[in-house]
């Protein structure tokens, strides 16, 4: 602080020394007595010692009142409330600095509350969207169901590959649903006590279609666990993980098993992923090796379900290699989250 505060002052210092050396020419010029010199120096010294200390005090005391202001600035608190903490200004360059402050200030969050509506409007124009487009696909749905009987009788295979695509529709549209929720101000969670069987079961019923035409095993057992989580959450990231899994599948099957002491492991007999794909499967937009084959890929999934898993409190990982199948596991164990 000391080093700091002569850098800050070093011109008052130096011109300061140097009335004093001026001072001492002209005493020795006169021929002043000696004494009347010393008793000059002694009193000045002590005066400017007694400034310096008080000064240096104060110096030290605002220093503090700054970073104290600047650490709550990078902590995120709001500007507006820390600039009416800054230190009195003393002189008035220090009052023109605090007024550009207080200006720029000003414009930030009028900018930030101009970028929050306009995210406000978009996510209201997605989410009325992406509930719209539900009508086409429920009517789809329904009209589908009429061919039921001609499926079951083996003379038309196409409408369970009609229902697996309008599947796959409902699935992208509530990753767009989930992609707006995350960074909304609000969520919806609801954080209670499930039987994880029931949550994984209904991913399951919603893929069987897709296992019964690609005749794939299914490998899974009562897992008899109760999780602390969010039902609608966790059925998000379940269900991306058993798409992933059929999408990659040609042949073999997918299990579903517990691991010691509650992971939830999903393991598949597909391609797998290449190694140096592996690091980077969660990250926003990278659809490595695979998903430069399968142009439906958006590698939006695997990063909405990190995302959530944080959000949660659980634990995501993947381990693959190519040719032998990939494992997610989800640790549920960790979650310290609160009951509703």
């Amino acid at each position: 602080m000391i080093r700091l505060y002569l850098k800050t002052y070093r011109t008052a210092i130096l011109m300061s020394a140097l009335f004093a050396g001026v001072a001492a020419v002209i005493f020795e010029l006169y021929r002043l007595p000696t004494a009347a010199v010393g008793y000059t120096v002694l009193i000045c010294g002590f005066l400017g010692t007694i400034y310096l200390a008080l000064h240096y005090g104060r110096f030290c005391q605002r220093r503090r009142e700054l970073e104290r202001l600047l650490h709550g600035l990078r902590s995120g608190q709001e500007g507006t409330a820390l600039l009416e903490r800054l230190p009195e200004a003393h002189y008035p360059m220090e009052a023109d600095y605090q007024e550009l402050l207080r200006t720029l200030c000003d414009q930030h969050r009028a900018l930030r509350e101009q970028m929050e509506e306009h995210f406000r409007e978009l996510v209201d124009y997605y989410t009325t969207w992406a509930h719209q487009i539900k009508t086409p696909i429920t009517a789809m749905r329904l009209m589908l169901a009429d061919d039921m009987d001609t499926v079951h009788s083996g003379g038309n295979g196409s409408a369970d590959e009609l229902r697996e695509e309008l599947q796959r529709i409902e699935q992208y549209v509530e990753m767009v649903l989930c992609y707006l929720r995350l960074d909304a101000d609000t969520t919806d969670y609801v954080i209670r006590e499930y039987d994880l069987d029931g949550i994984v079961r209904q991913a399951v019923r919603r893929h069987a279609p897709a296992f019964i035409r690609r005749k794939l095993r299914l490998t899974y057992e009562p897992l008899g666990a109760r999780v602390v989580t969010d039902e609608k959450w966790l059925l998000f990231v379940i269900d991306q993980i058993l798409s992933n899994a059929l999408k990659y599948t040609v042949s073999g099957g997918i299990s579903i098993t517990l691991e010691s002491p509650k992971t939830l492991c999903i393991r598949d007999t597909g391609i797998g992923i290449a190694p140096e794909d592996l690091p980077r499967i969660f990250e926003k937009g990278y659809t490595g090796l695979n998903g430069r084959e399968d142009k439906r890929a958006s590698g939006i999934g695997m990063y909405l379900c990190r995302r959530i898993c944080n959000n949660l409190g659980h634990g995501i990982s993947v381990a693959s290699s190519p040719g032998e199948g990939t494992a997610v596991r989800l640790d549920l164990k960790n979650a310290e989250l609160e009951f509703e």
